[in-house]
């Protein structure tokens, strides 16, 4: 299906079941495309939930030719939510990096409230994220990052610099399960545990020992099956 968005046609694909005890809106990270949470919608399907996956604008086969990692995709995170709010049953987002952060900045600076949110290794700003990319390739992060988020941002009509998820978890009063892993080279504990002591609602965390910047099913299926399962039906 086509949906109206701010940036441009949003593609999704939604997938409905008998009896549902919600949706799950997924929202996909830096370089991906809605393709890669199919995984997880099968799973959100056999808990009973309907699923709604969709490419950010610029992204899949949505409208759109550029990527803001989270700004402007915070209004398409926006509009998938006030669509689904005009139907039956609650709403909850799972959305990963990228995703993630524009979720928080939905929250924070759009309006939208879903019923809960489960957010796996949001990056905490900008900055910090660009200076985690330069470091993994042995260059030194100042003045490269700096540069580079002023540029992206001055490009693309936005502050950079403000991009930033710990800001956004303060304004965030809606449920959030935040997960991460502990090997991430992009995401560092710091960031991490800054996001998760801001968050202004109820919050639980859940770290994977040993996972990446990846899909924690991959390496811990069991226990992230159990972490999301156990956090939905805390919220119904």
């Amino acid at each position: 299906m086509q949906l109206a968005g701010p940036n441009g046609r949003l593609g999704s694909w939604y997938g409905a079941v008998p009896r549902a005890r919600g949706t799950v809106a997924l929202f996909h990270g830096y370089t991906s495309s809605k393709s890669q949470l199919l995984p997880e919608a099968a799973y959100f399907r056999g808990l009973g939930y309907n699923v709604l996956l969709t490419d950010f604008a610029g992204s899949g086969n949505s409208q759109g030719y550029r990527c803001t990692v989270g700004y402007r995709e915070a209004a398409d995170v926006a509009a998938v939510l006030r669509w689904l709010q005009r139907r039956p049953g609650p709403v909850f987002i799972y959305a990963n990096s990228m995703g993630a952060v524009a979720t928080l900045r939905a929250e924070a600076e759009l309006g939208v409230r879903p019923t809960a949110n489960l957010l796996e290794c949001p990056y905490g700003s900008m900055l910090a994220t660009a200076q985690s990319r330069f470091r993994s390739m042995g260059v030194p992060a100042f003045p490269m990052a700096n540069l580079l988020v002023f540029w992206g941002g001055a490009a693309n009509g936005f502050n950079a610099f403000a991009l930033d998820a710990t800001a956004y978890a303060a304004r965030t009063p809606t449920p959030t399960l935040l997960m991460w892993g502990s090997v991430d080279p992009r995401v560092t504990r710091a960031e991490t545990d800054a996001i998760f002591a801001r968050l202004a609602g109820p919050k639980q965390r859940q770290d994977f020992p040993g996972s990446g910047h990846e899909p924690y099913w991959r390496q811990h299926e069991a226990l992230w099956q159990r972490t999301v399962a156990g956090f939905l039906s805390e919220q119904q």
